[in-house]
C-alpha cells in the first residue's frame, strides 16, 4: 500500500478538512505524510527600484508567515495522530508543477488533495490545480471532495 503521502494545502477550509481525513487515512495504513504549501512568485511592474525591493521583501515575509500557519495545521494533526510528518514550502507560479516535483523529490507514492470544484465558465477558463495535478502526475492522486 502507500507509505508516504504528500498533502498540499492552500490554507482553505476544504484543504483543512482534507488534511484531517488524509492524516486519518495515513494512520490507518501506517504511512507518513509530508505537508506542502506552494507560495506564489512575486511580480510587480514599477519604475522605482527601492519600492520593488521593499515590496518584494514584505511579500516574501508574508508568504512565509502564511506557509508556516498552513503547514502547522498538518504538523498538529499528524502529531495528534502519532504519525511521522515533515513539511516543505516552495515558490512557483505553477503550483501543480511544484506539487508533482515535490512528490517526486520526497519519494511520495500518493498525493492527496482537496477538490475546489470550480464549475461553469470559471472552471473551463481557469481549471484547477487539482485537475492539473491529476492530468500531469504519474504518482497516484487521491482527491477528497
Amino acid at each position: 500500500m502507500f507509505k508516504h503521502i504528500l498533502l498540499p494545502t492552500d490554507g482553505s477550509k476544504l484543504s483543512e478538512v482534507t488534511i484531517h481525513k488524509a492524516v486519518e487515512f495515513a494512520k490507518s495504513i501506517g504511512a507518513k505524510v509530508t505537508g506542502l504549501h506552494v507560495m506564489p512568485q512575486f511580480h510587480v511592474f514599477t519604475y522605482r527600484t527601492e519600492m520593488l525591493e521593499d515590496t518584494r521583501e514584505e511579500f516574501a515575509r508574508d508568504s512565509r508567515t502564511h506557509a508556516e500557519k498552513y503547514l502547522a495545521v498538518i504538523q498538529d494533526a499528524a502529531k495528534k495522530a502519532g504519525i511521522q510528518c515533515e513539511t516543505a514550502s516552495t515558490t512557483s507560479d505553477q503550483p501543480y508543477e511544484a506539487i508533482i516535483q515535490t512528490a517526486k523529490k520526497k519519494g511520495c507514492d500518493l498525493i492527496m488533495m482537496a477538490s475546489h470544484g470550480r464549475k461553469g465558465v470559471q472552471g473551463m477558463l481557469l481549471g484547477s490545480e487539482t485537475h492539473k495535478v491529476l492530468t500531469h502526475s504519474r504518482i497516484p492522486v487521491l482527491v477528497y471532495r
